[in-house]
């Protein structure tokens, strides 16, 4: 018996057209691929948009983070609990441009303007402090401008405070169109004024700090110098309502000579002073200053910084050079690691360490002192002034008698002063 064929095993399908059964099987194909591909196509792109969103989110927060991490990366870079700044060493950096010149700048004294008055060698403008356990941040002119916004700095004490106080208006200035700045120059007050900040930076000048008979009409001869060493409120009266205070005071006690002090009420006036010893007359001094900082400055308002003795470098034996002349062509720092010459003296440095401790408002130092020490290619030398005028050739050829070891070429050392100032600002 045989078996019958099926009946689709014995149709003959039409010319040209497919089996019906056929058709349906391709039919139910594509359409359970269409159905698999839109679930998978939704599944995609589902994905596709969470991770792009996700990805907006990842940048959002990264961008959030970012801005907290900085503020923690610069903290721990440079933590003034933590970093010693004056401990470290100047490396050369030919790449280290200042941010200024002294051509640039039109608010720099002749005094301190080296190059305009002649200094070929600028090798000195490139020298970079770099403190052993941490990273100085750089200078950051906008930065400085915004912490000021509102505020009023103001520099006070000698040459050298105005000196800084140069450098840091002229770090500044640059980014500050002309239209909205200005400078008003006194004979002891000096205002810089950065107008859309509303911010001025400020110097006053009171060499002691306390008042004495050479504040206005300066007594070239030491000997005839008087401390008041109680009274400060003549030059005081102008530091009131300041937002930043920045002070200094140490060269101008340093005559070599017993100082004449006088204190209190005498009736002979100024024929009542006694001679007392430069670091008693210096610490009564200062003493004067803490009591009113201490009386008169709110710490919730008012900062207080003090700059630590800037070096003299006079005396070329001490960094072994037997035949210089004082800081005279020198055109490198001393690589020595912690060098110390007779222009520094630690005894009155101590003497401002110990009573800054006992204030009651906080100060903060501004310890430039080690690392200036280092620098006695940096002076203004014989490219400088002197009564006024500018050396004549004959007081060039005779630095003995003419440099000036004293002050700092600006651009300059006092630039770094500021980078340590804005650091810890």
């Amino acid at each position: 018996m045989s078996l019958a064929p099926s009946s689709s095993a014995t149709m003959k399908p039409s010319k040209g057209k497919l089996p019906l059964s056929i058709v349906m099987i391709a039919i139910c194909s594509f359409v359970i691929l269409a159905l698999l591909y839109t679930d998978t196509s939704r599944s995609f792109f589902k994905q596709s948009c969470s991770r792009r969103t996700a990805v907006r989110k990842s940048k959002a927060k990264t961008a959030e983070d970012y801005l907290k991490n900085s503020a923690i990366d610069d903290r721990f870079e440079f933590d003034p609990e933590e970093c010693s700044v004056n401990t470290g060493k100047w490396v050369f950096n030919k790449t280290l441009k200042p941010l200024y010149t002294d051509r640039s700048c039109p608010y720099l004294d002749r005094q301190v303007s080296c190059v305009k008055n002649g200094r070929k060698d600028l090798d000195y403008r490139h020298w970079e402090w770099q403190p052993e356990d941490c990273t100085l941040p750089r200078f950051n002119p906008e930065l400085a401008l915004k912490k000021l916004r509102g505020k009023r700095l103001l520099f006070v004490g000698d040459s050298l405070q105005r000196g800084q106080w140069q450098s840091f208006v002229c770090l500044v200035e640059w980014i500050i169109p002309q239209d909205k700045k200005s400078m008003k120059r006194g004979r002891s007050h000096s205002v810089f004024r950065a107008k859309e900040y509303d911010a001025t930076i400020e110097f006053y000048w009171a060499p002691f700090l306390i008042e004495s008979n050479t504040d206005q009409k300066i007594i070239a001869d030491p000997k005839k110098r008087i401390m008041k060493v109680d009274s400060i409120e003549g030059h005081a009266k102008h530091w009131g309502g300041a937002d930043i205070l920045v002070f200094n005071t140490y060269v101008w006690w340093m005559s070599g000579l017993r100082l004449k002090a006088l204190w209190g009420s005498f009736p002979n006036g100024e024929e009542g002073y006694e001679e007392l010893d430069t670091p008693v007359a210096y610490r009564m001094g200062l003493r004067t200053w803490a009591n009113w900082i201490d009386s008169n400055i709110n710490p919730n308002k008012t900062r207080v910084f003090f700059t630590t003795m800037s070096p003299a470098h006079t005396r070329s034996e001490d960094w072994g050079k037997i035949n210089g002349t004082k800081c005279f062509n020198e055109t490198k720092p001393i690589l020595k690691k912690r060098h110390w010459g007779t222009g520094s003296n630690k005894g009155m440095m101590s003497v401002v360490a110990s009573i800054g401790k006992r204030m009651k408002v906080p100060v903060t130092f501004i310890n430039i002192t080690q690392l200036s020490e280092y620098r006695i290619d940096a002076h203004s030398s014989i490219y400088t002034e002197t009564g006024g005028k500018l050396l004549t050739e004959e007081q060039k050829a005779d630095p003995l008698h003419h440099a000036d070891c004293i002050h700092w070429c600006l651009p300059g050392v006092p630039d770094t002063w500021n980078q340590i100032f804005l650091a810890y600002l």
